[in-house]
C-alpha cells in the first residue's frame, strides 16, 4: 500500500475521487486540483502529509494524504488513503444542506409539459389561424 512514489493522477484514481485516471488528469489540467496550495501537473509526486484541494462541482474538498497506493482497491482501502479536514467536512455539509432546502426550479412550472392532445390543439390553431393577409379583399363596388 505504501509505495515510494505515486503520481497525483494515479492517487486520485486509487483514492476513488475519480472513476478513471484520464478523468483525474483532465481535472488536474483544468486547474481544479492543487497540492499544498499550489496548482500541479498530473505527474506531481505525492508524499504522506500533503494537503490536496479538490474542486468537484460546487464543493471544494480538502484532504490530507495519509497513504499512497498505485492500485485501485475497495472503498474502505481507498478511504484509508486520505483524511478529510474538519473545515472541509463542515463546508461540504453546509453545501448539501443549502442544496436540500433550496427551491427547485421545476417546482415553479404550473402545468408542466404539454400532452399529445395539447400539442395537436396548438398545431390546429397555428394551421387554421386567420391572418389579415389571408382575408379576401373587400369589393369596392359593395356598399
Amino acid at each position: 500500500m505504501n509505495d515510494a512514489r505515486v503520481r497525483i493522477d494515479k492517487w486520485l484514481w486509487a483514492a476513488r475521487f475519480y472513476k478513471t485516471r484520464a478523468l483525474a488528469a483532465d481535472e488536474i489540467g483544468r486547474g481544479r486540483i492543487s497540492v499544498n496550495g499550489q496548482p500541479v501537473k498530473a505527474s506531481k509526486e505525492l508524499h504522506p502529509g500533503d494537503r490536496v484541494t479538490i474542486k468537484q462541482g460546487p464543493v471544494i474538498r480538502t484532504v490530507e494524504v495519509a497513504g499512497l497506493s498505485n492500485i485501485r482497491g475497495p472503498a474502505p482501502v481507498a478511504q484509508a488513503l486520505y483524511a478529510e479536514t474538519p473545515d472541509s467536512i463542515a463546508a461540504r455539509l453546509r453545501a448539501a444542506e443549502a442544496r436540500r432546502v433550496g427551491a427547485e426550479p421545476a417546482d415553479s412550472i404550473e402545468q408542466g409539459r404539454p400532452t399529445k392532445r395539447d400539442r395537436r390543439q396548438l398545431a390546429d390553431w397555428q394551421r387554421w389561424s386567420a391572418r389579415v393577409e389571408d382575408l379576401p379583399a373587400p369589393d369596392p363596388g359593395e356598399d
